[in-house]
């Protein structure tokens, strides 16, 4: 995946720059029709189907013909989906069914595309805080955790047995022997369930600040039959109050420290509730900590923005450093050293361009 800087090198010819903020206008609105057509199961249905019309795609997915029909045409004219010159008829090509749907799993890009409407309601209050210079709360991004726990079980649930828990060598097998095991900002709770279902001797914690993410854990775990697994609504800043010293044998957060007030207490308090010779798994943003080192990311303005609108401010509103999605791995192996880790190894997915993930030991 190429950059946006590899399009174009400052200084900018005018004309050149004006096509590409007029690239930059398409793509912003398709992002909001991409999201659509994933929330509405649009591009599951015309997934593997034969061309159809807009009627007809309407009423196999049950949907209002007018708005599929309009946007049909966002679709068209952004090349996400083809059109004949009889009927007409719409087709999503399977190469691009590849990247848009929710048999693409780990592939599927339109998750990412919800953010872009999600920070678009949040645009009255960041503007604000350029101005006052303060923080904007979580309780201002509406469906905000129901994203990040899609986004989180596309990329990290996808791949938990072939790629992620084989970064620590053994893992498994202790896993299957049974051991302690904390998930701090676990959201509602899908990576533990899951891991709950695989490995019935260990025993699970997970740990979160949002009540409604946890009542969903456990109504997930309930349903599920499992009694190996628990869920705690608090914050990681708090932890020393809810788990003991050495209490467990692994930790994992996904995406979630440099979201906190204290992030360095958070890893402090993660360092203290290991067992000796316990492993910390951290999954967090890829980033080199400097704008110009970041320049060739292939989501750097993504990453950027969506740190800009609501990683920092989240952090800021709770009186934390506001260190932002793109702190940096430099800053992040800072942070774990001070803590009180050591032996840090920085792992890279090849099928995600957006994490490092951090294996350290106690």
């Amino acid at each position: 995946m190429s950059s946006v800087s590899e399009s174009l090198s400052p200084p900018y010819a005018a004309e050149a720059f004006g096509e590409h903020l007029v690239n930059v206008l398409n793509h912003g609105a398709l992002c909001l029709t991409l999201s659509i057509g994933h929330r509405t199961g649009l591009f599951d249905h015309m997934r593997n189907r034969p061309p159809a019309t807009s009627g007809e795609i309407a009423a196999a997915v049950g949907l209002n013909e007018r708005y599929v029909r309009e946007w049909l045409g966002a679709m068209a004219t952004g090349g996400i989906v083809t059109v004949d010159t009889g009927g007409p008829r719409f087709t999503l090509p399977p190469e691009h069914a590849a990247c848009l749907t929710r048999a693409a799993a780990a592939d599927n890009l339109a998750v990412f595309s919800q953010y872009i409407g999600l920070l678009g309601g949040v645009e009255d209050a960041i503007v604000a805080a350029f101005r006052a210079g303060e923080g904007v709360g979580y309780a201002h991004y509406a469906r905000f955790h129901e994203v990040m726990a899609e986004d989180s079980g596309q990329s990290v649930l996808s791949s938990l047995e072939s790629d992620i828990l084989p970064l620590v060598p053994g893992l498994t097998d202790h896993l299957e022997r049974g051991i302690r095991v904390l998930d701090i900002g676990c959201g509602s709770g899908r990576i533990l369930n899951r891991l709950a279902t695989l490995y019935p001797r260990s025993q699970f914690t997970g740990l979160d600040l949002s009540a409604e993410a946890i009542e969903r854990g456990r109504t997930d775990a309930q349903e599920a039959g499992l009694g190996n697994v628990e869920f705690i609504q608090a914050d990681a800043a708090e932890l020393d109050r809810h788990v003991t010293e050495q209490q467990f044998e692994l930790i994992t957060t996904f995406d979630a420290i440099h979201d906190q007030a204290d992030p360095l207490g958070v890893l402090t308090g993660i360092h203290r509730a290991l067992k000796s010779e316990g492993i910390y798994l951290m999954q967090d943003i890829r980033g080199s900590g400097q704008i110009r080192g970041d320049l060739d990311h292939p989501l750097g303005p993504f990453l950027y923005t969506v740190s800009c609108m609501h990683c920092m401010p989240v952090s800021l509103a709770q009186g934390g450093p506001g260190l932002g999605a793109m702190w940096g791995e430099p800053r992040a192996r800072d942070y774990l050293e001070r803590a009180g880790f050591h032996d840090i190894q920085v792992h890279q997915l090849t099928h995600d361009l957006q994490n490092n993930w951090y294996v350290t030991t106690r």
